[in-house]
């Protein structure tokens, strides 16, 4: 089944985001190096308690809601999918390098959630 796996959260000041979410809810928030700019893992409890974990990332124009992303086995089919029943792609398949692949869509109500083909094998020169 394809589920929704983790969240990812735009926020103006990384640090800010940080010590609220820590101080108010406990997460532990990490900083990564990405290629993209900085991006900071969240932590939001143990894996035998029910929820999912996310992210923190710039906020920048057009990215500026909190959006979920959707693990799959298959990320071309889901796409071709999408298209063919109404959606549409707002931000084309990327490699995030040893991740795997990563788009967003936009379902035929406007709602737009992200998709994630795990593979920790992938790597591209320019990668996120």
């Amino acid at each position: 089944m394809n589920r929704v796996s983790y969240f990812e959260m735009p926020v103006d000041d990384m640090e800010r985001a940080t010590e609220f979410y820590e101080n108010v809810f406990g997460w532990k928030v990490t900083k990564q190096e990405r290629a993209g700019g900085p991006y900071y893992s969240v932590n939001t409890g143990s894996k035998e308690e029910p929820g999912i974990n996310g992210s923190f990332f710039q906020k920048t124009e057009g990215w500026t809601t909190i959006s979920n992303v959707i693990n799959v086995k298959d990320i071309d089919w889901a796409i071709a999918k999408i298209q063919e029943l109404g959606g549409q792609i707002v931000f084309a398949k990327c490699v995030i390098n040893g991740v795997g692949y990563l788009a967003y869509f936009k379902d035929p109500d406007g709602n737009v959630f992200g998709m994630m083909q795990e593979d920790s094998n992938v790597h591209e020169e320019g990668g996120m």
